[in-house]
């Protein structure tokens, strides 16, 4: 017995194999954003770079020669060498890495902690609602670089400290953003469709809200993550940042502030410069993914 012919695609129809997944639509929409596309590999290149940092510095990033002192960058030290004689080059590197672990972790936990307590406020709503977002305008209004001045006196400068408060004053603008869209879409017809079908409160935000926010949950994380950095530097830059041996861009900011003006200042240019970058291509990467990941963007 022959089978059945199945009818032929219309002429001109995708077949299945053309029809590409949200995911697959989401990284064309980025790879067609070419300046978050350059900021992306200018941000992957530093990091590895920082992260190979133990083994392509040129020096030990706090071995001391005394006697060469402060040298303007040649050859040998290509961003010269401190008052102490260390290598700029090979500090900025492994003070990269710190840096950078410090943003990145702040940006998962808090933008994490964040959309959890928005979604949570945006579906439940009425009493939920009311007070997770008065606990989050509590934290809101408290001043930032104060509290986390006193924190780190108070618990010590390592580098977990630094991460959890950072992390704990930062989920706030994450939570009102995704309430804010939670509070639209939870009266969508595909919510509605989901409740009737049985599904649980859990449910219908994992698997239908949640998805529908990524993209501004995404650039609410690149944000965090490039104002962890400005703000570990600015405590380091106060005094308050990550304990001597360990070094951060802000720590190298911190040391030469003394030099601004003199023969010296070449010790602000790499700090400056590698948080200037980061900071640049992290928001560009912010702007991609918004363009890339929002289900209502379209095709462009």
């Amino acid at each position: 017995m022959t089978g059945a012919v199945l009818p032929a695609s219309p002429a001109g129809a995708p077949g299945p194999e053309a029809v590409a997944s949200p995911w697959r639509l989401a990284a064309r929409r980025f790879a067609r954003h070419r300046p978050a596309v350059v900021a992306a590999v200018v941000l992957v290149l530093l990091a590895l770079a920082c992260v190979a940092a133990p083994w392509i510095a040129p020096h030990p990033p706090n071995r001391q020669d005394l006697l060469l002192g402060p040298v303007p960058p040649n050859r040998q030290h290509w961003l010269g060498t401190d008052e102490l004689g260390r290598d700029q080059l090979s500090r900025l590197l492994h003070a990269g890495r710190i840096s950078l672990q410090i943003g990145l972790a702040v940006g998962v936990l808090s933008t994490a902690f964040g959309t959890a307590v928005g979604a949570v406020a945006g579906y439940a709503g009425r009493v939920a609602d009311q007070v997770l977002m008065r606990i989050t305008d509590l934290f809101l209004v408290l001043p930032a670089i104060a509290v986390l001045a006193i924190a780190l006196k108070r618990f010590g400068r390592s580098q977990l400290v630094i991460v959890v408060v950072l992390a704990a004053l930062f989920w706030m603008y994450v939570a009102r953003v995704v309430r804010a869209e939670v509070l639209a879409l939870r009266e969508k017809e595909f919510v509605e469709a989901a409740r009737a079908a049985g599904a649980s409160g859990v449910r219908i935000v994992v698997r239908h809200l949640l998805p529908n926010v990524v993209g501004v949950v995404a650039v609410n994380a690149t944000l965090a993550v490039a104002l962890a950095i400005i703000t570990e530097s600015t405590l380091s830059f106060l005094g308050f940042g990550v304990q001597p041996p360990a070094t951060s861009w802000g720590v190298m900011l911190a040391d030469a502030e003394g030099y601004v003006g003199t023969g010296q200042a070449y010790l602000l240019y790499g700090p400056g410069a590698a948080i200037l970058l980061t900071v640049l291509c992290v928001n560009f990467i912010g702007d991609g993914l918004r363009a890339a990941l929002d289900p209502r963007a379209g095709l462009r």
